[in-house]
């Protein structure tokens, strides 16, 4: 009984102190990105230790990949924010529902998308210029990758049926072991440890699709033993066509919103290699990883921040939605201005332990200095598509998606081929961009909070 109570007081987030809902939530989040990144680091790593052209192929390879991460980030965050929605309203039937019919959308789109992104993958490297070793490397590793995506999907829906109960514990003790598995499986299939073959960057990729497939077991199981989880009423669920619609209402903009980010990147990639060659491409793949790390903090704010602004919003409690949207905001600027002021001189000691070639050490410095002053811009976008998703309201993610990756290629070939900054033209481009859709939605968020009130 005890325990039932305890379970109950963590995951009703309609009542309470907001700050320890956001610490509670959003600190072992943070914590489980901290290992995800960590352990891309090490993928980083291995492939910089390589080749600088292993290291550009994984690059390279990253808008590509994507495609499973907007994927898995669209359906996972549209079962949080239903789930979190049905919690709110106090209703387990209908959170038992979602769950069957996201999983269900989960084997679907991932079968999918191994059956056919594998296709297009060599014309999609070639159009950004890729050629030579750093193609065929990129290519080797995608591959595989598309051969994992079911589990890839399956491992954000069950995250998102927990995340909507306010555990991101589980997730976040995937992820750290994922990390300390990946140490070792990495080396063991790039270099052939104990007899087996050596498959350089295609071993990252096969390391990465194992420890998928022994997270969506880990998940499952968690989730079989969770407070709203009833596994007899999971299985006597059936495929509805409300419940699929509502999923992907939700999952679509959020995954073109994400799809988008990858078009971005696909963007930078093809001006960084008219730039700056494969050194160029070496050196955004190096500073990036570091780039992650410190926006680390602001990733759990965004789970907490659409957790609890989602129950409310089924509960109907607006003001702790406003309170919910002003803390998260409050917590995530604080931090990234702590974090550029710490990557700014450190830049150079940095982007180094990635690769020692001065040259990609000189141009991953230069573009980590610029890129601080936007390291605020990414709280705020995400917190705010975050409490949108919560309140209903995904369609958004789509528009300022499109707006901040369309207009990078006018603005970088202005900046870098006219202007002729070359490097710096996409650097600063970057910066500007996002600070120009940071008003944008901070505007639309505030005529949404007016109709909330």
């Amino acid at each position: 009984m005890i325990k039932e109570q305890i379970g109950s007081m963590n995951s009703n987030l309609t009542e309470g102190s907001i700050n320890k809902h956001l610490k509670r939530i959003a600190i072992p989040a943070s914590i489980g990105f901290l290992f995800n990144t960590l352990y891309n680091v090490v993928d980083t790593f291995y492939a910089g230790r390589l080749s600088t052209e292993a290291l550009a192929g994984l690059t390279l390879s990253f808008p590509i990949f994507f495609i499973i991460i907007a994927l898995s980030a669209g359906i996972g965050n549209a079962v949080s924010a239903l789930g979190s929605i049905a919690l709110g309203k106090k209703d387990k039937d209908s959170f038992n529902q979602l769950g069957f019919n996201a999983i269900l959308l989960a084997i679907l789109s991932g079968g999918i998308v191994t059956l056919f992104a594998t296709t297009f993958t060599r014309p999609l490297f070639v159009l950004i210029g890729a050629e030579g070793n750093a193609l065929d490397l990129g290519i080797a590793y995608t591959h595989i990758i598309f051969y994992g995506a079911i589990f890839f999907i399956l491992n954000a829906v069950l995250n998102g049926l927990l995340s909507a109960q306010g555990n991101t514990k589980t997730y976040r003790n995937l992820l750290i072991i994922s990390f300390f598995l990946n140490l070792f499986l990495d080396p063991l299939f790039i270099f052939g440890w104990f007899g087996l073959p050596r498959l350089g960057v295609a071993g990252i990729a096969l390391a990465t699709v194992l420890v998928q497939i022994i997270g969506t077991i880990y998940l499952s199981l968690r989730l079989i033993k969770s407070e709203w989880i009833d596994i007899k009423k999971l299985i006597k669920s059936k495929f509805t066509i409300k419940t699929m619609l509502e999923l992907l209402k939700q999952a679509i903009p959020s995954t073109l919103n994400m799809a988008t980010i990858a078009i971005g990147i696909f963007i930078i990639n093809y001006y960084v290699l008219q730039y700056g060659g494969t050194d160029g491409v070496a050196a955004f793949g190096a500073a990036t990883r570091i780039e992650q790390i410190t926006l680390l903090p602001g990733l759990g704010l965004n789970v907490a921040a659409l957790t609890i602004a989602g129950q409310n919003f089924g509960a109907q409690n607006k003001a702790r939605i406003l309170e919910v949207f002003r803390k998260a905001m409050f917590a995530g600027v604080s931090i990234m201005i702590i974090g550029g002021i710490i990557i700014f001189p450190l830049a150079p000691l940095l982007v180094s332990i990635f690769n020692d070639d001065p040259n990609v050490i000189s141009i991953g410095a230069r573009y980590l200095r610029i890129e601080v002053f936007a390291f605020v811009t990414y709280v705020i976008l995400n917190i705010s598509i975050s409490v949108l998703q919560g309140i209903k309201k995904p369609n958004y993610a789509i528009f300022i998606g499109i707006f901040r990756q369309a207009v990078p290629f006018g603005l970088f070939f202005l900046l870098g081929t006219t202007l002729n900054m070359g490097l710096d033209g996409v650097w600063w481009g970057i910066v500007i961009i996002n600070w120009t859709a940071v008003l944008i939605t901070l505007y639309y968020i505030k005529t949404q909070f007016k109709k909330l009130k």
